[in-house]
């Protein structure tokens, strides 16, 4: 392999590697997983997050304070830039972040994620980092919202906990079986599909 190739193949290593950080960060918080979070800090860090600054395990104690205050939680990822000098590198990371509340409004909140990351002993992590909050929305129910007909009654839902019960932890994962297709009619109701 010649040198350019192997120049740009370690910044593909490199990438998935802060990339990877960024999906343990996002995933811990939704789990409450306090050392799948953890595990994306040097002791080091500074966490600068809107209103709070602090170490990494101050933040924890904040950051699961808020996740707890709603019954479900999703942060996702969205656009991400990073450029690699070495053992450092700066990315930013558009985010969506939204909470559903035992009662409405619930709560979606997007920004982007300002890191800079070091490798350390091979391993990337963040070094410091600042969280832009760029809107924070305040929404009504839509549980009502027929996205189309059920192939189980909501009770039967898979169900999405914030521990290692969650199918995320599954191995191997444990999908519900497969029933009868349903459509819906002119009224509204739902009817097997007839093979």
């Amino acid at each position: 392999m010649d040198e350019a190739m192997e120049r740009k193949l370690r910044d593909i290593i490199d990438r998935d590697a802060i990339w990877q950080v960024l999906q343990r960060y996002a995933r811990g918080l939704d789990r409450v997983d306090r050392a799948l979070v953890r595990s994306c800090y040097f002791d080091d860090t500074v966490e600068d997050h809107g209103r709070f600054v602090g170490a990494p395990d101050q933040f924890l104690d904040y950051a699961d304070a808020m996740t707890l205050s709603f019954e479900k939680t999703s942060h996702g990822l969205l656009n991400h830039f990073c450029t690699v000098d070495g053992d450092d590198a700066h990315a930013e990371t558009y985010y969506l972040f939204v909470g559903v509340a035992a009662e409405p409004p619930h709560f979606i909140s997007t920004g982007r994620y300002i890191d800079h990351f070091q490798r350390r002993d091979g391993e990337w992590r963040f070094a410091n980092r600042i969280t832009l909050v760029e809107s924070q929305l305040g929404v009504d129910d839509l549980s009502n919202l027929a996205i189309g007909p059920a192939s189980y009654p909501a009770a039967q839902d898979q169900p999405s906990t914030r521990d290692r019960h969650d199918a995320s932890y599954q191995r191997p994962l444990r999908p519900r079986a497969p029933r009868q297709p349903r459509v819906w009619d002119a009224d509204g109701d739902t009817h097997a599909v007839s093979a």
